[in-house]
């Protein structure tokens, strides 16, 4: 009878036991929840589409992430850079196309009459409260999407290495061959330098010659003064950037990236000079002299500014590997110098929203 009770006390002891680890695996679980679905979030990935790969030729091999962003008004040049990636390479791509809400519908019907094989994520702009100018002068200029580059662990959190594409690049190679673009230990990044690159004569609009520090921090301030940076140092442009994601997060380069958006709003740390590109600054602080380098055939520049038409010879534009209208002039717009070679990839909007601009013969 003694054996018994024993045998019953220590069943019940084991069972409080039991119950006890699975109410602390539902409370770190329910925590866990509660974090990913927070305001701290910079976004949440959908799922793929039903069906959406069931009667289309999947691709094998190594899968390269490529990160790229989608906003609404210009959605057309997003699906023609992941076509042009697309069409130049047998390599298993998978485009992670950040974007709003507001976008998803539009770009899922886009994508369905195409064969990209891609994830859709939504981006949170409520993280960047506290991360960028209130100033309404400056808000048609800080766009929320331009900051996803910033956050590419969190989007693919078990990739071990990525490309960011910006929307407005076209990509005339193998995107393989950017992929193994080989970056030094301890590098999170590389990047294409603009004094290095074919792109080193390329003038921003608006802004000057913008291939040096100086172009981008204000070297008045005293916060930019004790980095000790060289201001005639050679900048960079983060519109192509090939990332070491477990790097990354081993440096915590999102927080460091952070933590200088937020000295900015505070000590306004940027260059006076600055034409648009808000999201260089805090790279190019973070990154200073720590950073690998890009083949500079895989990120030719400055097709958007004022002559570039006379600039680039068109056997040159052929060449390269990649090519990005960064600048005021885009390749869908009336102006642009080589929107012939964005036209090849451009796949037609089927909701008939977007429409590329085009001078007619009958314009002077």
């Amino acid at each position: 009878m003694t054996l018994r009770r024993v045998n019953v006390v220590i069943l019940v002891l084991l069972s409080i036991a039991f119950l006890i680890i699975v109410h602390r695996n539902l409370l770190s679980l329910s925590d866990f929840l509660r974090q990913d679905g927070s305001d701290a979030a910079p976004g949440m990935i959908l799922p793929f589409e039903t069906g959406f790969f069931s009667d289309r030729k999947l691709r094998t091999g190594e899968e390269i992430p490529v990160v790229i962003t989608a906003a609404e008004e210009r959605l057309g040049a997003a699906v023609a850079a992941m076509n042009s990636v697309n069409r130049n390479s047998r390599a298993n791509v998978v485009f992670n196309i950040v974007t709003l809400n507001e976008s998803v519908e539009h770009l899922r019907t886009w994508l369905s009459k195409t064969d990209i094989k891609h994830k859709i994520i939504t981006f949170e702009p409520k993280i960047l409260e506290g991360k960028i100018s209130e100033d309404p002068q400056k808000a048609d200029l800080v766009k929320p999407l331009t900051f996803a580059r910033f956050y590419m662990p969190m989007f693919l959190p078990d990739a071990e290495k990525a490309i960011y594409l910006d929307d407005d690049v076209i990509v005339q190679g193998d995107i393989q061959e950017l992929f193994d673009t080989s970056l030094k230990a301890g590098h999170a990044a590389a990047f294409s330098d603009d004094c290095d690159s074919a792109s080193s004569k390329g003038i921003v609009r608006g802004a000057g010659n913008q291939n040096n520090y100086i172009g981008f921090l204000d070297f008045k301030k005293e916060g930019i003064k004790k980095l000790g940076i060289r201001a005639n140092t050679c900048s960079f442009n983060p519109g192509v950037i090939v990332a070491n994601l477990t790097e990354w997060k081993h440096q915590n380069i999102t927080r460091q990236l952070e933590q200088w958006m937020e000295r900015n709003v505070k000590e306004d740390l940027y260059s006076k000079a600055l034409a648009d590109s808000f999201t260089t600054p805090p790279l190019l602080i973070v990154f200073y002299k720590h950073h690998s380098n890009i083949d500079p055939m895989w990120h030719v520049r400055h097709l958007g500014a004022t002559g570039a038409g006379s600039r680039y010879s068109p056997q040159f534009v052929k060449a390269a590997k990649l090519l990005h209208w960064n600048g005021h002039y885009k390749p869908w717009g009336r102006t642009s110098s080589f929107s012939d070679v964005w036209d090849k990839w451009y796949i037609p909007d089927p909701t008939g929203k977007f429409h590329p601009i085009r001078r007619h013969s009958g314009d002077k």
